[in-house]
């Protein structure tokens, strides 16, 4: 089974050189390995109800009888989309889907980890509680499995995709700028990546993101011999003709666009970042990445100089101890900073953290990480981060050995949304870059998010599983048929 994609003026694109790290036997698995899938999504229900017993025993000292209820609802709403995948995808990668139910379970004990912080405040306050956040992510994730057996029940085939490119593009860009709009935009902490259709609030960007990778893989299948074109050596890079940058502008104006009137650095970075990763594995010209990254930077200091959504947080990551205001606009970053020193090496144990961040909203979605660090420590960090990065190699495997050229690009592109999002959401509360406001994938509150990211892995599934499939057996007839009638040897007529 072939990893490279069609000739390419004579040079072909080989994704197993691509991405040799990531290079595992395809194919050497057949549907039987589904009921190991199942053991480990039982595995999965099974973390996280220890872990929701774990928490209520350091809380109360016992074990409600809720937590299992819970517990097994949970179980109950992963393996019936293990159900949907042996039906629709029998032969689909047997990994990526356990690993995604795991990180939901950790996300949902840590967010009712926070609802019972804001119970007890309001106890003390002696005011009615707040509606639990945890039911509420559990309805979504009902609603995010409904959505991921619709994808594998809708898509047989991902290269039927590939005859929508352009129209892609064109709702892509619509869903991006549906929140400038006056009437259902819905302006948030300054931000306005959120639409509102009469109760329902949605942050279209989410879907955007899953309709432009559709957009990028077509496009660049089918313009990735133009965009290979050298013109010219500038200090030993081979640059392409000016004429071929349209799209690498389109894309950087694109997402400087929702930068500067959504005030959305988190989509931005992201939108651009799948970009790059499409185009350079597309055409394996590492001259792209080059010019993409001075882009970033010219459009990044740009924003900066002149956005005032931005200088904030940037000032906020360069100057994080600055003064002696707790208040600042740092407050949140250095309580992130004090929550990962808190937890050190092991944590304090679920339950037993005592982080300010919980006072905030954003300690469900942008800081749970730190909540994660504090309470589970480092290694409970690690631990996560080891989760994404399985979801991420898994997903690479099925770039690399999906037969067609647009398959390949488009699981290369879903498998790096995952982990540039992961990127940037952690580096942000690490300090490492200046926060944005991106969600941790399956991990954070947020219906939005869950339910774009449960596409996400209903489109590697599929992919996965058309290269997986063992090939069909041709149709053999018998050797010998004896009904047959003989037929007369042939008579030679002489002619004189």
């Amino acid at each position: 089974m072939s990893s490279v994609l069609p000739p390419l003026r004579g040079r072909p694109i080989d994704l197993t050189s691509t991405f040799a790290a990531f290079r595992l036997d395809p194919g050497t698995e057949l549907p039987p390995y589904r009921n190991r899938e199942l053991m480990l999504l039982i595995g999965s229900g099974v973390l996280a109800t220890a872990a929701l017993a774990a928490l209520t025993i350091s809380r109360s000292g016992t074990v409600k009888p809720t937590v299992f209820t819970y517990g097994l609802l949970f179980s109950l709403l992963w393996v019936l989309a293990h159900l949907a995948v042996r039906r629709f995808a029998p032969a689909a990668d047997p990994i990526i889907l356990p690993v995604a139910a795991a990180l939901n379970g950790i996300g949902l004990v840590v967010i009712y980890r926070i609802d019972l912080y804001e119970q007890d405040l309001n106890r003390q306050k002696k005011i009615a509680p707040p509606p639990s956040l945890a039911e509420k992510q559990l309805v979504w994730t009902l609603i995010a499995l409904v959505v991921f057996v619709l994808v594998l029940a809708m898509i047989r085939d991902h290269k039927a995709l590939a005859g929508y490119t352009y129209t892609a593009g064109l709702v892509g860009l619509v869903c991006l700028m549906l929140p400038v709009l006056p009437v259902i935009g819905l302006p948030i902490n300054g931000s306005r990546i959120w639409i509102k259709l009469g109760p329902i609030t949605f942050q279209p960007s989410e879907v955007a993101k899953i309709i432009l990778l559709v957009f990028f893989a077509g496009y660049l299948v089918e313009k990735r011999e133009v965009l290979s074109v050298v013109s010219r050596s500038f200090l030993g890079l081979r640059l392409p003709r000016a004429r071929d940058l349209g799209p690498v502008l389109l894309a950087w104006l694109a997402s400087l666009l929702v930068l500067v009137f959504e005030s959305d650095l988190g989509s931005s970075l992201l939108f651009f970042g799948m970009f790059l990763v499409v185009l350079y594995v597309a055409t394996e010209r590492v001259e792209w990445v080059v010019i993409g990254v001075t882009l970033f930077l010219l459009g990044a200091f740009t924003a900066y100089k002149t956005v005032g959504h931005v200088r904030p947080r940037v000032d906020a990551w360069l100057h994080a101890f600055d003064g002696n205001n707790p208040t600042h606009g740092a407050y949140q970053l250095t309580q992130s900073l004090y929550d990962f020193g808190a937890g050190g090496i092991t944590g304090t144990g679920l339950g037993q953290g005592t982080s300010r961040l919980w006072q905030f909203p954003a300690a469900y979605s942008d800081f749970i990480m730190s909540e994660i660090g504090m309470e589970l420590g480092l290694t409970g960090v690690m631990a996560v981060l080891v989760l994404y990065g399985i979801v991420v190699m898994r997903g690479m495997r099925a770039a690399i050995s999906a037969k067609d050229a647009f398959g390949k690009l488009l699981a290369t592109g879903l498998a790096a949304s995952i982990a540039l999002q992961v990127f940037v959401q952690v580096g942000g509360v690490t300090r490492l870059i200046p926060l944005t406001g991106l969600t941790l994938p399956f991990v954070s509150a947020g219906g939005s998010s869950i339910v774009a990211n449960a596409a996400i892995i209903a489109l590697l599934l599929r992919i996965s599983d058309a290269y997986r499939r063992p090939a069909p057996m041709p149709a053999t007839g018998p050797l010998f048929d004896p009904n047959a009638v003989a037929e007369s040897p042939t008579t030679v007529v002489q002619t004189g």
